[in-house]
């Protein structure tokens, strides 16, 4: 089973003392909201049990005397408690859904904010999916507790507690006989209840593996559809639905019978009103007004008692999301800024790494002893073989992550006593995999920055030869750009990121692996843009043709996380390295391309 399905499985008690203490914490901020809601229930619940009161008094005072405007008074007062009731029953609605609504809003806002917060470490170890259900189904669970799980608890609960009070000012006996059949409801009760926790658990399993499945196939159908396995996976996709299905008919089953034996027993409470308060009414020791009242009582009093049964299933499924909630929540697997933080105005671009040591698993070292200088406005170009560390150079400096040993310094100041939007702020980054947002070609090059202009996008776009593709476009830089840039080709998206990259005018230019890519004429467009952007600027480019990096002022060769050689592209031929070996390996494959 995969730890998304586990996590998934969480399903503590049906009320966790703790896990509600935590809750409330967030419904501090609209105590008037709840004060006002406790007020409302309190009287919403005895309008309701007044009415049989009010039958009582019909019928005993007025029919059994035929005073017909005696009668026609007390349905005047039994429509106006009805209207009143209505209205009261508007407001506590609107007010406890209002305060839902705030509530779930900071709750998301919370989790919104603590995601962004997340190293990328977290994001290595957790499921996309896992996270955005968090913020989506797990909120929305307690959005249904908040709003109007919790309330009509209350409600319920108040209406029970008022049916008691009137039962037993009318007639102690008859409310005992009424209460004879309680003993087998709360047995059914907790069996119901024991029943239905095992199925949610198993409904839970098996939607997550149902999620599960479809997002890391709907992600992956390029690849499915290239093998034709379509056939194949939709047996495996059958197998868990069918399983999700049978655990929900199973839920069903329950309540099936539980709800039809409640109204057995109402029926049985009834029959037993009729029989022994009939014949007290035979017998002149009750009233037929009193005999009315139970019977509308009982009926009264099995409606909260069905919809306590339907809200234990809502208080469960809130339980079990906050815990999932708060476990990301307590997640601190952040990079954490310095209390007293060096502000940086500007940044001349000097880098050093002394004696680094990194690794994204304890004790797998992926950089070891790390030591290089980079001057002010340098470019400088990194070089190996896939996993020789080259991106987590660029991670650590980026503060991604954090290195274990040593020290990265810019302009002598060590990065880790520096705010890490500080940082960044000086520093784009071009990576292979662009990455495009749902909006506009502007807003993608921009990011929201009120800061950049639109002539300073086109200005952009236009030094890097975006410019030529986009004026193409129907609505031009307003054209719409869909999720991943899905109707842009990867040339495109290459050039919008370099785009994006001129836009914030950096001090520090990162090119991870930029134009491999892309197509010859794209390339060539892109190392005219390059050649632009490096002026003046200190820039750190990752490359595996090394014809793109040859009049780099310095190269760095990365081999198994050490750095093994480092001068300019003359200066490592002449060594006959492991640089000399890499350029000699290329120069025959491109030999090999041409006779082809």
């Amino acid at each position: 089973m995969s730890a998304d399905t586990k996590d998934e499985e969480i399903l503590g008690k049906a009320y966790d003392s703790k896990l509600m203490k935590r809750l409330l914490q967030y419904v501090k901020p609209y105590k008037k909201y709840v004060i006002l809601a406790i007020f409302l229930n309190i009287l919403v619940a005895a309008l309701g049990p007044l009415r049989p009161i009010l039958t009582k008094v019909a019928v005993d005072d007025y029919i059994m005397h035929n005073d017909y405007n005696g009668l026609l008074m007390i349905c005047l007062v039994l429509l106006a408690a009805l209207i009143f009731q209505s209205v009261v029953q508007y407001f506590l609605t609107y007010f406890t859904e209002l305060m839902g609504q705030k509530i779930i809003y900071d709750l998301r806002k919370q989790i919104f904010t603590h995601v962004q917060k997340l190293a990328l470490r977290y994001f290595d170890k957790t499921p996309v999916g896992r996270t955005v259900t968090r913020v989506t189904n797990d909120v929305d669970a307690l959005n249904e507790m908040f709003s109007s799980g919790i309330v009509e608890i209350f409600s319920d609960l108040f209406v029970i507690v008022w049916i008691f009070i009137f039962m037993f000012s009318l007639s102690w006996d008859l409310s005992l006989v009424t209460l004879a059949v309680m003993p087998i409801l709360i047995f059914t009760t907790m069996v119901f209840r024991k029943k239905v926790r095992e199925t949610y658990r198993d409904v839970r399993k098996h939607l997550a593996r149902l999620n599960s499945y479809m997002q890391e196939h709907v992600t992956g159908m390029n690849v499915v559809q290239i093998f034709a396995k379509e056939e194949h996976e939709l047996e495996k996709f059958s197998g868990i639905n069918k399983d999700h299905k049978t655990a929900n008919v199973r839920s069903i089953f329950y309540y099936a019978v539980f709800y039809p034996f409640v109204e057995l027993l109402n029926a049985v409470a009834i029959g037993l009103i009729i029989w022994y308060g009939g014949g007290e009414v035979i017998q002149s020791r009750l009233t037929l007004g009193v005999l009315f009242a139970f019977i509308q009582y009982v009926e009264m009093f099995w409606r909260p008692v069905r919809d306590l049964s339907e809200k234990y299933n809502i208080l469960q499924g809130a339980m079990a999301a906050s815990e999932r909630i708060f476990k990301l929540l307590d997640d601190h697997t952040i990079i954490k800024n310095p209390d007293n933080a060096v502000l940086l105005s500007r940044v001349r671009g000097e880098i050093e790494f002394k004696d680094v040591w990194f690794a994204y698993n304890p004790g797998e070292h992926v950089l070891k002893n790390v030591s290089f200088k980079i001057m002010p406005g340098e470019t400088v170009a990194i070089v190996g073989a896939t996993g020789a560390g080259k991106t987590s150079i660029i991670n650590i400096l980026t503060r991604f992550y954090d290195i274990e040993k040593g020290s990265i310094t810019l302009d002598g100041i060590d990065i880790r006593s520096l705010d890490k939007r500080d940082l960044r702020r000086f520093i784009a980054m071009v990576l292979q995999d662009v990455f495009l947002f749902s909006g506009t070609i502007k807003s993608n090059i921009s990011l929201g920055n009120s800061e950049i202009t639109d002539e300073r996008i086109i200005a952009a776009a236009k030094t890097v030869g975006a410019d030529k593709f986009i004026s193409r476009l129907p609505n031009k830089y307003d054209e719409i750009v869909k999720e991943k840039g899905a109707t842009l080709s990867v040339g495109q998206r290459q050039l919008i990121s370099f785009a994006r990259a001129l836009a914030y005018n950096p001090q520090i230019l990162i090119l991870d692996e930029a134009t491999s890519s892309v197509d010859t004429e794209t390339e060539i467009l892109i190392q005219r843009a390059i050649e632009k952007l490096l002026v003046g600027r200190t820039s750190i480019v990752i490359a595996h043709r090394l014809s793109t990096i040859q009049n780099a002022d310095k190269i760095l060769v990365m081999h198994k996380g050490e750095l093994k050689e480092m001068g300019t592209h003359q200066e490592l031929l002449a060594k006959r390295g492991i640089y000399y070996k890499l350029y000699q390996l290329q120069y025959k494959d491109q030999e090999i391309i041409k006779t082809a």
